[in-house]
């Protein structure tokens, strides 16, 4: 497996990684891991796609569009 030096880290990032590190249980080196993993590695999300797929679901699930009426009623359920 490659390794990776990085110099000249800001101050700042540092004490920021370190603080995350400590945080979540892990290593400095699994935090920048972790980190980079979640920026280079995750999927972006095409905003026509992602709504054409809210906009199947609905049809599917076939629910009323929210109303205000509704959501009162559900803000206020269970409460005296």
């Amino acid at each position: 497996m490659p390794n990776l030096t990085i110099k000249s880290v800001p101050d700042e990032l540092y004490q920021r990684l370190k603080q995350s590190a400590s945080e979540h249980r892990r290593s400095m080196n699994r935090e920048v891991i972790v980190c980079l993993e979640r920026s280079l590695l995750s999927k972006r999300i095409e905003p026509g796609a992602f709504l054409a797929r809210v906009d199947a679901l609905r049809e599917k699930i076939a629910l009323p569009p929210l109303t205000e009426k509704i959501l009162r009623a559900a803000k206020s359920t269970g409460r005296p």
